[in-house]
């Protein structure tokens, strides 16, 4: 879930068990006539990303044998190169359940938090003038240097 403290926006990660407990997933009866409009409501809920996850499931049940999943899941936690990796897990997942198993997944090797480790033991430090990533914010702010702070377009709430 992603908050904001004193101005400051912060990321609180879940254990995977919780995450199960908050995220249920409604099953909800529609007449294939209103599957549509149901589909289009689900996708336009906004997200309260303080106290929400970034994601929900839903599924519309249209008969007995008839059902569709829709999951939304906020541009915050994934983007068009996660969405592929994302359908064929929910495939695999789809298919294993279908023979009555679970998914034989393994934890994956890498984290986004490993990931975001690595990323600063290469660059170093910003207060270090010699690191990778001191050098690289200096080169934008002289390149950025007499922009305006902002640029004053249409927004859903008011900027700190």
């Amino acid at each position: 879930m992603f908050g904001e403290e004193g101005g400051v926006p912060f990321q609180q990660i879940l254990p995977a068990e919780q995450v199960v407990a908050e995220l249920p997933v409604q099953i909800v009866d529609v007449r294939d006539s209103t599957l549509m409009d149901a589909v289009a409501a689900a996708a336009g809920c906004r997200f309260d990303l303080s106290v929400e996850l970034p994601l929900r499931a839903r599924v519309f049940r249209v008969s007995e044998s008839e059902h569709v999943l829709v999951l939304v899941l906020h541009h915050i936690a994934g983007d068009g190169g996660s969405l592929a990796p994302l359908a064929r897990d929910i495939a695999v997942a789809y298919a294993a359940r279908t023979d009555g198993e679970m998914p034989g997944w393994v934890p994956l090797p890498v984290q986004y938090a490993d990931y975001t480790l690595w990323q600063r033991e290469i660059l170093g430090d910003e207060s270090d003038p010699e690191s990778v990533l001191a050098t690289q914010v200096e080169y934008w702010r002289a390149e950025l240097a007499g922009l305006p702070e902002c640029i004053e377009l249409p927004t859903d709430r008011r900027r700190p």
